[in-house]
């Protein structure tokens, strides 16, 4: 079992991120605090296409929550970084050494017993067999939106080395997860904390329907 507080352990840091930022007393951020009361410690996954607000949506899981935040592009090689940023997909040998850095942190936290956040954009059904794969204690986490929408948002933003024009690429790639993947799918039509509402609430149902399975 996970604790419900990760400790700053020298061997699942978070990544460059500030410390979360005090309780918000909004209508919005109790909602946020009263549905974050019912989740149990785990490590999320979250994935999704580049433009997705797979960091957006995990800085304030990391802001409500108070867990470990690790940002999954961080721990791209720096081949992958000069591929991306000149324009170019990247194909499967080059997100071998990536998926793998990914599943380490994952790792780390489970030995750990803490629990955790990461974003990993985990297109392929392949690429989540080694990052997610049959490990206890971790939830995949899938932000849907149709390219359309995502399209807008990242002509809204510039990343640091992922081009717009890569986005075709990405939903090609997708394969969205299968019902065997037991992954807990959030719709982007809302705000951000409206978003993090909405995964709480399903992650702490998905969570209670496990307690209820015998051997769950």
């Amino acid at each position: 079992m996970l604790a419900a507080e990760g400790a700053k352990g020298a061997d699942c840091m978070a990544s460059a991120s500030n410390e979360p930022a005090g309780p918000d007393s909004s209508a919005t951020g109790m909602a946020e605090a009263e549905a974050a009361k019912h989740v149990g410690g785990t490590v999320l996954v979250l994935m999704g296409v580049s433009g997705a607000g797979k960091t957006t949506v995990a800085l304030e899981l990391h802001r409500v929550l108070g867990w470990k935040f690790q940002e999954g592009d961080d721990l791209h090689p720096p081949a992958n970084v000069e591929k991306m940023r000149s324009g170019h997909p990247l194909n499967d040998e080059d997100r071998k050494p990536w998926l793998e850095a990914v599943a380490r942190w994952i790792d780390e936290c489970l030995t750990a017993g803490e629990p955790g956040i990461i974003t990993c954009s985990n297109l392929k059904r392949a690429y989540r067999r080694i990052t997610v794969g049959d490990r206890k204690g971790v939830t995949l986490i899938y932000l849907e939106g149709d390219e359309r929408l995502i399209a807008e948002r990242i002509a809204e933003r510039r990343h640091r080395y992922m081009p717009a024009s890569l986005l075709r690429s990405q939903f090609e790639t997708l394969e969205p997860p299968g019902a065997d993947e037991h992954a807990v799918v959030v719709p982007l039509e809302r705000s951000v904390e409206e978003t993090v509402i909405d995964l709480l609430r399903k992650l702490a149902a998905r969570q209670a329907e496990v307690r209820r399975v015998p051997g769950g």
